[in-house]
């Protein structure tokens, strides 16, 4: 039987994985991936292992998670190398790595977690942005932006709309409208500082930057196809520096 190791591959770029990310995929017999995975973490791995699409992209075709799990058990029982599950940014935040572990145990498949950098790390790196700045930020809330069947999730508003802390809306372009709506009815400021980012970390980075009150319209004029992270409160305030290639800095 195979190792089995659930991975993140962080938000895009292939210079953000870990060591051990790098070293696995190298090495890996299979690599079951999401559709989020870059081409460019993808071209990493090894010249001779299969590399499989199980999809896993909002709103958009994909396997379902009973199929991905059944699939990742197939693998490990056929496989006499590594199997590595590699999912966008860290597997344990909105990874659905739960389920997987749960199907990897009762198939008695022991498995391995390596973790990834999530896209809100990511995002306040390029963007030189502390999500915990000190004297404006106390906490940070990682959030989801729709549920397994496209609702808004049944969040408590009123606590995410108190002052003092930043909001991390994941998987959330779609239903932004909403969702700042029900912030707003809590009792938000409509001025309150908030940015869009797609494709965090990648070349093709883009921001969107307005308010909470403005930021909807916004991104339904201006969306492109890339995932779209949203990083709401009054941390975000302030000019969105210009990101230049690495080598025009030299």
């Amino acid at each position: 039987m195979s190792r089995v190791v659930l991975v993140g591959a962080g938000p895009g770029d292939p210079d953000l994985l870990t060591v051990k990310t790098l070293r696995l995929l190298q090495t890996a017999s299979v690599v079951l991936h999401d559709s989020l995975v870059s081409d460019e973490i993808l071209a990493l791995a090894h010249p001779r292992a299969r590399l499989i699409d199980v999809g896993k992209r909002c709103f958009r075709h994909s396997a379902t998670q009973a199929e991905i799990c059944a699939l990742l058990i197939r693998e490990a029982r056929a496989t006499a190398g590594i199997v590595l599950r590699l999912k966008g940014g860290d597997p344990m935040i909105f990874g659905r790595a739960t389920e997987e572990m749960a199907a990897l145990e009762d198939a008695g498949i022991e498995y391995e977690i390596i973790p990834g950098i999530t896209a809100a790390l990511a995002a306040a790196a390029t963007l030189q942005r502390s999500l915990t700045q000190r004297m404006v930020s106390r906490a940070v809330h990682f959030v989801a932006g729709h549920t397994a069947e496209g609702d808004i999730p049944a969040h408590d508003f009123a606590g995410l709309a108190q002052r003092g802390g930043t909001l991390a809306l994941y998987m959330g372009a779609q239903t932004l409208g909403g969702f700042a709506a029900h912030l707003l009815e809590a009792g938000l400021d409509p001025a309150t500082p908030a940015l869009a980012i797609e494709n965090v970390s990648r070349p093709d980075e883009r921001v969107l930057a307005a308010s909470i009150g403005t930021l909807p319209a916004r991104l339904r004029a201006e969306a492109g196809e890339g995932p779209v992270l949203i990083l709401i409160g009054e941390a975000m305030a302030g000019r969105v520096p210009v990101r230049l290639p690495l080598a025009a800095c030299v």
